[in-house]
């Protein structure tokens, strides 16, 4: 009688605990996410990015994005992953209810605040964490909630952006096909290149009727005004640089008119013009080449390397004498 009592307690016992077990789950993860309204990135016309008390706001006009106060270009791929990234943002888990956001980097020497405006209307307001161990999921807070969930997604790199990060790099950018002719001055010497078809003629093998005429095609070449065939890979590298020239920063004290006599200047001739102008370093110990360009209208800054392997000497681009004749050879 006594064993069966103990089993008895002991199944009350472990029922108990089961149904403890279940409820207390239950409770853990009885919780309604907030219910974000839905954005659509093409209607967001306003952006604020904050962090330790710094702002910055992008705003678009003419569906450009430009950066408060002064109106540079936004650089637009940047823009676009943003508004990606607004306008998907999920939350999935809630994390904790305590207040200890430094756990997080959710505190206010850590956290990245961004706000989205449509017309006038605050629309979306949330602040960015670090992202979770797994790596698929960011920290976040909505809002004025003081929770801290999981948002899905490692997207606080594309958020987390300065005026210099989000600003247009692109100072020069044209189709390679398009230009017909390259102007280049360095050091008192100047070359210019022409493209040119030239007549290429196919020759008839021994197999092929007597009766048939030899064919012909053409092949682009470049040569310079005095006739000298050009060097094809360093004209062709020089253009491929140039036809996607990005800056490394900009020179926001000075204006682009305040720049005269270059150290190096190259100019393109295609369905438009273009041009680069590279200046001596603004001082002895700098690593950047102050230049402009045709298609920007701020001044900015070249690295080192970047503006050596554009300032080519003219005379190295023209094509070398034993290379000129082998080719002639070929010909003949």
């Amino acid at each position: 009688m006594k064993i069966r009592k103990e089993y008895i307690i002991l199944v009350v016992v472990i029922l108990a605990l089961s149904l403890y077990l279940l409820l207390r789950r239950e409770d853990r993860t009885h919780y309604q996410l907030p219910n974000l309204p839905r954005v659509a990135r093409a209607d967001i016309s306003k952006i604020e990015i904050s962090k330790k008390g710094i702002a910055i706001t992008l705003n678009k006009r003419d569906n450009i994005w430009r950066i408060a106060p002064h109106g540079y270009p936004a650089d637009a791929g940047k823009v676009k992953n943003m508004l990606n990234t607004i306008e998907k943002l999920t939350l999935t888990t809630l994390v904790s209810e305590s207040k200890n956001y430094s756990r997080y980097d959710l505190d206010d020497g850590k956290r990245l605040t961004i706000r989205a405006w449509i017309g006038d209307t605050l629309k979306r307001e949330f602040a960015i964490g670090k992202v979770a161990p797994s790596y698929r999921h960011t920290f976040v807070q909505v809002g004025g909630d003081h929770r801290v969930y999981h948002a899905g997604g490692n997207f606080r790199g594309i958020l987390d952006q300065t005026a210099d990060t989000i600003r247009d790099k692109m100072v020069l950018e044209f189709e390679k096909a398009e230009i017909q002719e390259i102007q280049v001055n360095k050091g008192g010497e100047s070359v210019v290149f022409g493209r040119k078809q030239v007549p290429v003629e196919i020759r008839v093998d021994q197999d092929t009727e007597a009766s048939s005429p030899p064919g012909s095609k053409t092949e682009t070449l470049w040569e310079s005004a005095e006739g000298q065939r050009a060097d094809e890979t360093k004209l062709d590298r020089l253009l491929t640089t140039l036809s996607n020239l990005r800056c490394e920063k900009y020179v926001d004290d000075r204006k682009k008119e305040e720049f005269t006599e270059p150290v190096y200047t190259v100019q393109l001739r295609g369905v438009q013009e273009y041009s680069l102008s590279i200046f001596d370093r603004l001082n002895k110990d700098a690593k950047a080449y102050p230049a402009i360009s045709s298609v920007n209208d701020y001044p900015f800054l070249l690295q080192e390397r970047q503006a050596q392997n554009i300032m080519i000497d003219p005379r190295e681009m023209l094509a070398k004498p034993q290379e000129q004749g082998a080719e002639k050879e070929e010909k003949d």
